[in-house]
C-alpha cells in the first residue's frame, strides 16, 4: 500500500480500531478483567467467530441451521477483534510486559 492510500485509510483504521477499544471497555465492564486458560479463551473465540461466519450467511444467500441474532457483521468483526485483544493483553501480561508504552 502507497503512503496515499495509508493516508486515505487511515481514518477508517481509528474507527474500526475505537469501536475494538470500546467493545473492550464494555466487556470488562460486563464480565470484569478476564483471564483464562488458553483452552477456555479458544473456546470464547470460536464462539465469537461462529456469530460473524452465521452473520455473514445471509449476505452469502445461504441459510443457518440455527436461529442467531448474529445479523450485524460488523459488530460481530469488532467482538471477535476485542476478544483477540483480550487474549493479546493476557499473553503480554504474563510475558511480564504488563505495561508497555503504545507504538
Amino acid at each position: 500500500m502507497n503512503d496515499n492510500q495509508n493516508t486515505k485509510i487511515a481514518p477508517l483504521m481509528q474507527k474500526v480500531n475505537k469501536a475494538v477499544m470500546h467493545e473492550r471497555i464494555r466487556q470488562n465492564q460486563k464480565w470484569g478483567l478476564q483471564r483464562h486458560n488458553m483452552g477456555k479463551w479458544l473456546a470464547i473465540l470460536a464462539e465469537e467467530f461462529g456469530e460473524v461466519a452465521q452473520a455473514m450467511q445471509g449476505p452469502l444467500g445461504l441459510t443457518s441451521m440455527k436461529d442467531t441474532d448474529a445479523d450485524d457483521l460488523y459488530t460481530e468483526l469488532i467482538q471477535v477483534a476485542a476478544v483477540a485483544c483480550a487474549i493479546a493483553e493476557q499473553v503480554k501480561e504474563e510475558q511480564g510486559n504488563k505495561y508497555e508504552p503504545i507504538l
